[in-house]
């Protein structure tokens, strides 16, 4: 349906119709050409060339090249489908174990056993894709937490990041509770609530200055649900001493329990896949309604009618004037 997005502009077609029609009757009355074409080497010309058939078809055409431009000037457009907005997303930090366990290869992908790091940035990869409107981060730990992606909207630094994943530069050990506190530190509250997705092998953590309990109770102040995932297990746990701890630690089923996330224990790729599709429906984005409707735009039309018709009226009084 064509609707006009400057109508009021219609008001000046009375004045075209009196300009023409005032026209129209000084060329019936016989008017001489050089009274209406004021040029002193055009009037003789004119004169013998332009019989009153001629003046009048110009006329009507001047009168039809300013209706155009008021018609162009009316702006018609056509609307056409709705536009849909784009999501609003919420903070959403990846939190990666990089400890020397993460280099086990006991997955496969492709038909070809993978350590675990690999397999990771193959899933993590399909994920950071499929979450338009999130500010999403990157952080690693090992010995050591170190954030590699503030919460960002560009993907391809995210993945850019990821890909830079190696086992080990962090260090040996595990030290989840700076992770966790690093990455909570990093979200902000939005429209929806924020949500970390935490990849380890379950070893306990055994380094760093902050405690996956103070972790916990930090997120959960906030209001951050935080989603582990643990692939596979720490197979030097059992030769390893452990770390005195005075208050047994929660461990990644804890973490998850404690903050309303969800934990899942992946033995294979299609598990990871499953378990990071699972956090995707469970902390979805929202989808508002569409507000604005794409327009197309026909004033381009008229314009090129008036352009069209005044060059003709040029033309044909050019070509009057030298015959």
């Amino acid at each position: 349906m064509l609707s006009f997005a400057h109508p009021l502009w219609f008001a000046a077609l009375p004045v075209v119709a009196l300009w023409g029609a005032a026209a129209w009757r000084r060329g019936a009355a016989g008017v001489a050409p050089s009274e209406i074409y004021r040029h002193p080497g055009l009037a003789h010309a004119l004169a013998s060339s332009s019989p009153l058939p001629r003046r009048r078809w110009l006329t009507a055409l001047n009168a039809l090249a300013f209706a155009m431009m008021v018609l162009a000037l009316a702006q018609p457009r056509q609307p056409g489908p709705w536009i849909q907005p784009p999501p609003i997303g919420r903070d959403l930090m990846l939190v990666i174990d990089t400890s020397e366990t993460m280099s086990t290869d006991d997955f496969r992908l492709h038909g070809r056993p993978v350590d675990r790091i690999t397999m990771l940035k193959a899933v993590m990869d399909r994920f950071i894709a499929k979450r338009a409107g999130d500010r999403m981060g990157l952080i690693a730990f090992g010995s050591e937490a170190a954030t590699l992606a503030p919460p960002t909207q560009d993907r391809g630094y995210l993945v850019a990041q990821l890909d830079r994943l190696q086992v080990g530069f962090l260090g040996p050990n595990t030290a989840l509770g700076d992770a966790l506190g690093l990455a909570l530190k990093q979200v902000r509250q939005r429209r929806l609530h924020p949500a970390l997705i935490l990849v380890s092998d379950g070893g306990d953590s055994n380094a760093g200055q902050i405690t996956p309990a103070e972790a916990v109770a930090v997120a959960r102040r906030l209001g951050v649900a935080i989603y582990t995932v643990q692939v596979g297990s720490d197979l030097f746990a059992q030769g390893r001493a452990p770390a005195f701890q005075a208050v047994r630690q929660p461990n990644l089923a804890d973490i998850a329990r404690l903050t309303g996330g969800n934990f899942y224990f992946v033995r294979t790729t299609a598990d990871v896949d499953a378990a990071i599709s699972a956090i995707g429906r469970l902390e979805k984005t929202i989808s508002p309604p569409p507000r604005q409707r794409e327009v197309r735009e026909w004033y381009w039309l008229p314009l090129l009618m008036a352009a069209l018709c005044l060059s003709l009226t040029r033309f044909a009084i050019l070509r009057g004037a030298a015959a």
